[in-house]
């Protein structure tokens, strides 16, 4: 069978799109053709995401229905065939399954589909997504991976069972590829991982067991070129040891004061529970330290609402944390058993008090952005358009990260303007353009 035009449809983290445009980029070079339209499409690729039970159940439901379709001719990749292979094959049993750690088989697998033969590489291995062919989903970001798996042993999660054990890349090869980027016309770099504060500490020659993050940033600050950093999720146990010298990067210029910390329960005995390696107390002194000196910076922070041990006790600290460090944005997931963790062992919680317990975090959530939001209106802002909006606007980023939607009926994307706010809502600002600067 001869396959000409290959669909891509993705999910997940940065991470995650990262490698779809990876996957494109080498289907291309190879000349094949990606469409966006599902129709004319010869063969489909889902690049999958199983962070959440209910992501999942998602996945599974697409799966089945592009199996309906193109029969033989599906391609599932991303983090599920790493841990649910043989679900997927249930469900598409014609299916070809490519992992996570396996990204550079995507031709051979589309080769061997069109000699109407089903494949599977879903054997982990260390595998450095830099400096490949890529088609980017946005011209104006260019996503780097610093690294692949994590230190972690959580019992609640299955990031480990499907990125392995940390793998940090090698920062010659960073470099590259941002490099690479930057030529390409990119103007805001993400740097992107499972937890970019372990990077290094997987070295065997490693001194200090300290991480390897602020060296590289500093690196990649000094490269030329006019552009923003936005550093990805970092945990806070691998952050604390560094926060001094992390605070010393983030005053460059080029640094998005933006900080993603994942917090998960302000109950420490919960934190034990959930195999975390922090207390509440060391996130509340990272971001009291890191607003100290960027007292505008966007902070954003995980919380699992309802974990099986949670007591009202544990779930008024987390309340009582978020109302004290006031994070801009707040990933709230209700606690969802994950197969073979060890908290999906345990006597679970009524649902009633999972969503309760949610809806109490995100009205609490939403009373802060909206008070911290208002407190702009009126302020002039500089900002980078990195996205096409919806009904002709255009989303920006000033300095710390902060989210202006504009209005404006030509292309903005990659200008960089002077905005005022006009209006506040809860989760993102309007502005109206004083000046196109660049």
């Amino acid at each position: 069978m001869q396959i000409k035009n290959i669909y891509i449809e993705s999910y997940g983290c940065s991470a995650n799109q990262n490698n779809a445009e990876l996957i494109a980029g080498l289907l291309a070079r190879a000349g094949l053709n990606i469409t966006n339209n599902f129709e004319i499409a010869d063969l489909a690729i889902i690049n999958t995401c199983i962070v959440k039970g209910p992501t999942q159940q998602r996945m599974q439901a697409r799966i089945a229905q592009l199996s309906k379709k193109f029969g033989k001719k599906l391609v599932v990749a991303g983090c599920m065939p790493d841990v649910f292979s043989n679900v997927i094959k249930n469900i598409a049993p014609d299916a070809s399954l490519v992992g996570s750690h396996n990204l550079k088989e995507i031709v051979r697998i589309v080769r061997n589909i069109s000699s109407n033969k089903r494949c599977e590489f879903i054997e982990k291995r260390n595998e450095i997504k830099l400096c490949m062919p890529k088609l980017r989903q946005n011209n104006i970001i260019g996503i780097t991976q610093i690294l692949e798996g994590c230190l972690g042993c959580c019992s609640f999660c299955l990031t480990r069972a499907a990125k392995g054990k940390l793998f940090s890349y090698p920062r010659k090869k960073i470099l590259q590829n941002i490099k690479l980027d930057l030529k390409a016309g990119c103007k805001e770099i993400w740097l992107t991982s499972q937890d970019c504060a372990a990077y290094g500490l997987d070295r065997k020659k490693h001194s200090g067991n300290l991480s390897e993050l602020p060296e590289l940033l500093k690196e990649i600050l000094a490269l030329n070129g006019r552009f923003k950093v936005r550093l990805g999720m970092c945990n806070p146990e691998h952050v604390l040891p560094i926060i001094k010298e992390l605070i010393e990067c983030f005053e460059h210029e080029k640094m998005y004061k933006f900080l993603h910390i994942p917090l998960q329960s302000g109950s420490n005995a919960v934190l034990r529970e959930m195999k975390r390696k922090y207390t509440a107390q060391n996130f509340k002194k990272i971001i009291e330290k890191f607003r100290a000196s960027f007292p505008e910076a966007t902070i954003s922070t995980d919380i699992i609402a309802g974990f099986p041990s949670e007591t009202e006790e544990d779930f008024s600290k987390t309340i009582e944390i978020i109302r004290k460090t006031k994070p801009d944005i707040l990933n709230i997931s209700k606690f969802w058993p994950r197969p073979g963790t060890e908290a999906a062992t345990l006597e679970q919680l009524p649902q009633q008090v999972l969503k309760k317990r949610a809806i109490e975090l995100s009205i609490l959530h939403k009373k802060i952005t909206t008070e911290k939001n208002k407190s702009l209106i009126g302020k002039k802002l500089k900002v980078l358009v990195n996205r096409k909006g919806w009904h002709g606007t255009w989303l920006a980023r000033d300095n710390n990260y902060k989210l202006i939607v504009l209005k404006y009926p030509s292309n903005l994307l990659g200008k960089i303007l002077e905005v005022k706010v006009t209006q506040a809502f809860p989760h993102y600002l309007f502005g109206k353009i004083e000046k196109i600067i660049s």
